[in-house]
């Protein structure tokens, strides 16, 4: 799963095969690649070197799900849309390079939920921005539980 902005430039990105990219070096080198292929594309999918990937742009950032050759295009779909969906939700529809850097940590945690060592976890953005979401709560520190913080 990656995010990148307008540019190709790497806003966050998760490879759970060692096997694939196994250096920073290779993945920056697909990610460059994988958006000149996407970047001025209509089209939801792609084949690239192996790897079958979906993707959806808004504004300026692009969000990229890719699996290996074998994997069910509808799951890869579900969680790019479940990851798109959470982060706008998280985000307040403002779903733009600025506020995703912003809010960086809780975007990497609704990523993290989605899937754990390649193995989609979840696939419903509802249920993930309720897991993720951020407790705003006015109580101070030391009048906290233990759970609470």
């Amino acid at each position: 799963m990656a995010i990148l902005d307008n540019d190709g430039n790497r806003i966050l990105a998760k490879y759970y095969d060692k096997n694939v990219f196994a250096t920073a070096k290779e993945q920056k080198a697909f990610e460059k690649n994988l958006f000149n292929k996407t970047h001025r594309a209509n089209a939801e999918i792609i084949m690239l070197d192996g790897l079958t990937c979906v993707y959806r742009s808004n504004v300026d950032l692009f969000f990229y799900v890719m699996g290996s050759s074998h994997e069910n295009e509808l799951i890869l779909m579900s969680v790019l849309n479940c990851l798109y969906d959470a982060v706008s939700q998280i985000l307040r529809k403002n779903v733009e390079k600025r506020v995703v850097l912003e809010n960086l940590d809780i975007v990497m945690l609704a990523m993290d939920e989605i899937c754990d060592g390649g193995i989609v976890m979840e696939a419903d953005s509802s249920a993930l921005v309720q897991r993720v979401a951020l407790r705003t709560d006015d109580i101070p520190l030391g009048e906290q539980t233990v759970a609470q913080v």
